[in-house]
Parts: C-alpha cells; structure tokens; sequence
C-alpha cells in the first residue's frame, strides 16, 4: 500500500515537473523574444533565467523516474549543477553589464504588452505551483522536490520585480524602472549560481 502510494506521489511530481518544464520553456522564449524587440534588459534576463531553470527541472525529473543509487550518481549530479550555477552566475553578470550600460546611456526601453501579461502570468502561476510541489516534496521526503518548490517562489519573485519595472514603465515612462528592476535580480540569480557550485541547487537531492 505503501509503495502503491509513493508511485502515485512520484507521478504527481513528473507531472509538476513536466508543466514547470513546459511553462518555463514557454515564459523564456516569449520573455526573450519580447525583451528583445522592446529593449528591456529586465525582461531578456528573466527570459534567459527561464531557459536555465528548465534544465534543473529536466534534471529533477531525470531523478523522479526511477530509483537511483546516490553514490552512483553522486558526481554526475555535482557536475550537472556546476554547469548550472556558471549558467546562472554568467547571467547575473550579463544583467549587471547590461542594465549599468542602459543606464548610463539612457536608453529607454520600449512598452512590452507581451511582457507584462507574461510576469503578470508567472505572479499567479508561480506560486500555486511551489505550493503543490511541497506537497509532493512532503509525501515523497525528497529533499530536491522541496528545494525544487523554492526554485518556483524564487521564480515568482523575479516575475514580481519584473512587473513592477514594466508597469511603472509603461504607465508612467519611468524608463530607469526597467533596467532598475533587473539590478534588483542580479544578486538573486547571483546567489542562485554560488548555491548550484557548492551543490545546494534543485536538482541536489538528500
């Protein structure tokens, strides 16, 4: 009975994983695209921090399908999140570069609609979704499902502080919103990196 319940718990947690995949997936492209075509480092940061986050959770689900031995994989999944926190820490520089340099020029970005309804999306989604998580991480006793719920309120975070900057942006013209909003994220995605290098990322598993 047992057992019967933990595979029901476990095929909750791929489905989690697989819609956060999709979602983020999804949120980077549009996010990016946006950004781009509205000059809005804010909104191309958290794009590309979307793109990141779906290989920690395509690296979460490779763990949920099936029973592993720890010490087997203990090195790969130490390698794996290396990779990821140089990702994100190559991004936490990229965003300060980019939002110092619009800054001193002065470069006001255009209004993005699109990306607007997309953190505006993320601030609701976000949220429920690191709620159901824990409650799998809860059933389960999984360590990287939980830190994996923190990764979804970090997210939902971010959207937050992104919208803020779009919509004071395009409501008010107050352009230095935007590249302001995307140095509020640089020492959240910074933090995020050094916790992949020293192994206390999503995918990290008790």
């Amino acid at each position: 009975m047992a057992t019967a319940s933990r595979e029901i718990s476990l095929r909750r947690g791929r489905r989690l994983e697989y819609f956060t995949v999709a979602y983020n997936s999804l949120e980077g492209v549009c996010s990016i695209v946006a950004g781009l075509i509205a000059g809005s480092v804010s909104l191309v940061g958290f794009g590309m921090d979307s793109i990141i986050e779906v290989a920690s959770g395509a690296a979460l689900i490779w763990r949920l399908q099936q029973d592993f031995d720890v010490r087997r994989h203990e090195q790969v999944e130490r390698t794996a999140l290396r990779i990821v926190g140089l990702c994100f820490i190559a991004l936490a520089v990229y965003v300060l570069y980019q939002s110092v340099s619009t800054l001193v020029r002065r470069a006001s970005p255009e209004r993005s609609v699109v990306g607007i309804v997309v953190a505006g999306a993320s601030v609701v989604v976000m949220p429920i979704l690191a709620r159901a998580k824990r409650r799998v991480a809860l059933q389960l006793g999984s360590h990287a499902m939980q830190a994996d719920s923190k990764q979804a309120d970090f997210c939902g975070f971010l959207s937050a502080i992104l919208l803020c900057g779009l919509l004071t942006n395009a409501l008010f013209g107050w352009w230095w919103m935007d590249p302001a909003a995307a140095l509020v994220m640089v020492p959240i995605i910074a933090k995020e990196g050094f916790d992949g290098l020293r192994g206390r990322n999503c995918c990290q598993c008790g």
